[in-house]
This record gives C-alpha cells, sequence and structure tokens, in this order.
C-alpha cells in the first residue's frame, strides 16, 4: 500500500538544478532532483519536513483526498473569482481624433480636424445604457482615443448621464481618461475633480526620447507640454491622482534604467515596461521600431534588478507587470489585468466601445477593426441588444477557445496558474484564435519573466522577498522589511 497519494500537480526543470512542483492553484514548492524523484516514487518519509511542506502545498496527501480536494476547489475558486462579476471595466472611444502622431500609434487615429470620427449623443448615451446593463457592482468607465480631450462635450455628457443611472443601480462607479494631457485645461480639471475623475497618461521616458517617440501634430515639444500640465493636474487633483504609462520601442529599450530614473524624479512610484505591440503604425514600422522577444526579456531583467535597487536605497518603486505576475505567484488571489485571465478577459472582464457604436472584445481587437479586420467585432450598440453583443456565438466561441486548462501545451504548462491567454495576439501572430504555443511570442515573453520572477523567489533572499512584498502591499520597503524580516516565501 502506497503512504501518500500524489494530487495534480506540474513542474518544470530549472536551469539551477531545482524542480518547480506547483499544484492546480498556484501553490508550489522547489525540490532537488533527488527529492523529486522520491517524491514521484513513493519514497518520502512521511515525517520529514519536505513531505510535509509537500502536503501543505496540497501536492500529496496521506490523509483523505476527499478533504483536500475541497479545500483545493474553494482555493481554486479564489483565483477564478473574476468571473463572477463579469464586464466591469468599459472603455469608451468618444473620437477617433488625436493631435499627436505617435510612431507607434496602435489604434490609427485620424487627424485633429476630423470631426466625422467623433462620438454622437445618442451613441453616447445608448452606450452607456448598455455598459449599465452589466451584473458587475463595479463599473469602470475608461475613456480612450484618439485623444478624448478633443471631444470633451461627449465625455461630459458620458460621465454625467452614467452618474443619473447610477443613482437607480447604485454601482461602485469610477471614471479614468487617457489623454495625453497636452490639452487639457484649469476648466477640465476643476470638472474632472467634482466628479472624481482619475487620469492615465503616457510617459515614454526623457525629453528626447519622449518627443522622438510622441511628437505633436504641431511640432511642439510633446514633453514641455506633458511636465507642465502633470503638474498642473497634481495641483488641482492631488499627487496620486494621475498614473502614466510607457510603450518600449528599439529606442527605449537601450534606456530603460534612464526612463526609470525619468519616472522618479517627476514623482511616479511605479512603472510598466510594456512590450510593443503588433497593431496598426507598429506592426506597418517594425525594423525601425521592434526588437526581438529575447532583447526585450533581456533587458526587462536588467531593469528589475535596477528597480530592485532603488528601493533597497530607500525609494518605493515598483515595476507594475512584476507586481501583477507577483501577486498571481505569491497571494491566493487573481488580478482585475485582462491580459493574465484564463478564460481570456476579452468582454468579460474589459470591452470598448467604439465611436460609431461598434463593440469589440478588446482594444487589441478594436485596433484590428480600424485595419479592417472585425474578427473580434461583437456588435453595435445601435443595432444589437445586450444579450446578442455579450451572450452571442462569438463571444461564448472566444471564450471556450481561450481557457489555458484545456489549451495545448498550456494545459500541462507549470506557469499556467500565473499566465493568461491572450486569443487576439494569437490571431495577429499566428491566423487562428489558438495559437501555437512554440512559435508564439507572447508566450515566449511571459515565460521568461515568469521564470525570472520564480528564480529570484527561490533565491529567498530577504532583500528581494522584502522588495516583493512591498509591491504586492503597495507599500514602502521600511514598512514590510521588519515584517518580513524572518519570512520566506
Amino acid at each position: 500500500m502506497k503512504p501518500y497519494q500524489l494530487l495534480p500537480f506540474r513542474f518544470k526543470r530549472f536551469d539551477n538544478n531545482k524542480v518547480f512542483v506547483v499544484n492546480e492553484t498556484g501553490e508550489f514548492l522547489f525540490l532537488s532532483p533527488e527529492q523529486f524523484n522520491r517524491m514521484i516514487s513513493y519514497d518520502l518519509n512521511t515525517r520529514s519536513p519536505i513531505f510535509l511542506d509537500l502536503k501543505s502545498k496540497h501536492i500529496l496527501t496521506d490523509t483523505s483526498v476527499g478533504s483536500v480536494i475541497k479545500m483545493l476547489a474553494t482555493k481554486y475558486r479564489t483565483k477564478k473569482n473574476f468571473l463572477y462579476n463579469f464586464t466591469s471595466l468599459h472603455m469608451v472611444v468618444p473620437t477617433l481624433r488625436c493631435n499627436s502622431s505617435c510612431r507607434y500609434c496602435q489604434v490609427s487615429s485620424k487627424s485633429a480636424n476630423a470631426k466625422e470620427y467623433d462620438m454622437n449623443k445618442a451613441t453616447a448615451k445608448k452606450t452607456v445604457d448598455m455598459i449599465f446593463r452589466s451584473p458587475s457592482p463595479l463599473i469602470k468607465v475608461e475613456f480612450q482615443g484618439g485623444e478624448p480631450l478633443l471631444n470633451f462635450k461627449i465625455v461630459k455628457h458620458i460621465i454625467e448621464y452614467a452618474e443619473k443611472l447610477n443613482s437607480l443601480y447604485k454601482k461602485h462607479l469610477e471614471f479614468v481618461i487617457c489623454t495625453n494631457l497636452t490639452l487639457i485645461t484649469d476648466k477640465m480639471l476643476k470638472y474632472f475633480k467634482n466628479h472624481n475623475v482619475y487620469i492615465s497618461t503616457s510617459l515614454d521616458g526623457p525629453k528626447a526620447l519622449h518627443d522622438k517617440n510622441r511628437p505633436l501634430q504641431k511640432r511642439e515639444s510633446s514633453y514641455d507640454i506633458f511636465l507642465k500640465n502633470m503638474r498642473k493636474v497634481r495641483q488641482h487633483l492631488g499627487p496620486g491622482s494621475i498614473s502614466a504609462l510607457m510603450t518600449t520601442t528599439k529606442d527605449s529599450l537601450e534606456q530603460l534604467p534612464a526612463i526609470i530614473d525619468e519616472y522618479v524624479k517627476l514623482g511616479f512610484h511605479s512603472i510598466f515596461l510594456r512590450a510593443l505591440n503588433p497593431y496598426g503604425l507598429a506592426k506597418k514600422d517594425l525594423t525601425a521600431l521592434g526588437y526581438s522577444t529575447e532583447d526585450f526579456v533581456e533587458k526587462y531583467k536588467l531593469a528589475l534588478n535596477y528597480i530592485m535597487d532603488l528601493n533597497l536605497k530607500g525609494i518605493h518603486f515598483a515595476e507594475s507587470y512584476a507586481e501583477l505576475l507577483l501577486t498571481r505567484i505569491l497571494t491566493p488571489f487573481s488580478t482585475g489585468f485582462v491580459d493574465l485571465q484564463s478564460p481570456a478577459g476579452i468582454a468579460i472582464c474589459g470591452a470598448i466601445y467604439d465611436y460609431n457604436g461598434n463593440v469589440y472584445a478588446s482594444d487589441e481587437g478594436r485596433m484590428l477593426g480600424a485595419m479592417g479586420d472585425d474578427t473580434f467585432l461583437l456588435g453595435n450598440v445601435n443595432h444589437n441588444t445586450y444579450k446578442e453583443i455579450f451572450y452571442g456565438d462569438k463571444i461564448r466561441s472566444l471564450i471556450k477557445n481561450s481557457c489555458l486548462e484545456c489549451l495545448p501545451v498550456c494545459s500541462h504548462c507549470a506557469f499556467q496558474s500565473y499566465c493568461g491567454a491572450d486569443p487576439v495576439r494569437n490571431y495577429v501572430e499566428q491566423g487562428d484564435i489558438v495559437g501555437n504555443r512554440m512559435v508564439s511570442e507572447m508566450c515566449k515573453k511571459n515565460m521568461g519573466i515568469i521564470q525570472h520572477l520564480l528564480e529570484l523567489i527561490e533565491k529567498n533572499d530577504k532583500d528581494i522577498n522584502s522588495v516583493f512584498w512591498s509591491w504586492i502591499t503597495k507599500r514602502p520597503l521600511n514598512r514590510t522589511r521588519g515584517k518580513q524580516e524572518n519570512i520566506s516565501f
């Protein structure tokens, strides 16, 4: 009779002569090859520390399997908790017009004078009506573009109509406007303060790099205007009212420490080292803008080390993608990040409403639509019902084919619990929504970053542990180090 029973697990052999063993809910241990071989041979001493560790992680058990499965099921439901609320993020495009000419523009923005690409009031009203059909108790309306401030009248109309509806629906309602800041005025900021609107902007780094990547159509320095208006935003709305996002081009890849320093200098507490996405102008000019996934991952690792050193020097600053992954790796909880969901977060977590009422499963799906491919178009608020758009055959097919648990390669990948499906990226790169992981650039990037984070965790270094914990808990290192000093992951 076997002394214990193995529960479902996955594993991966690392280059440091360790075997990474993980259960169905992402709880893991690192074993030596000898320990791993003894585990699968049912040769572990049931009183040994390694056996008790494996038992506590529900990778094996010498007690009733039924009670262990119930515990795993509870943890699994916690990891999949994002499915309960359905769509909470609703991205709205008031206009495709823009006053910038970003080199990597992914959304095929139009000139600042092309008003035929503005959302009208009737479509705006139907969009808000559609949004409030979502069963989610949390509704976040995020204005995207183009440059949304070029159609500020419709932005105001949507905010005020949403607030009116919410007096009936009683949901937790949030507003975010994504803007390059160059058109923002004191009057707009006063309005945003009165309606609790947060600001999301773009900063690609120091002045020369930002101006090169994100030039204005009128040729002024976009960085100078950004800097002046960023300070104005903080003055009116407070220091925590604005966040920034960068896009990594070939030029950026060699300047990541300088970009990080710029974010620190300007008072930001995090940076999302975001790789270039193959849509719009970025896809057309990959020779000038692009780089290999291998290069990105290597530069990312160096930048991550640079950021950790900043934290150890007393500067609280996080890398946002690592923070998301670490939350998934080291806590029982999921994250709201659409790209790291299984099934994919498209439509069921976030959807986007274009200026003409078209509803797409994701922002990337909208980008494809602008290029003439409506594969991810779900319907139109002017012509389709909520049920037709969010419960139709197209979205059902997308979700059915984006569960990592049953996708080729993903189904037995040791990193499955931490990753997510991206049917749009698969479609762009390979021509089908399932895709082949063996040649997937997205898979290659995520695998490289996740493995690097796990290798850092395996070192059990107190400084690294403290930095990671400070990111997860969103508290400065000096407030977490003492509590974590004798705690290992």
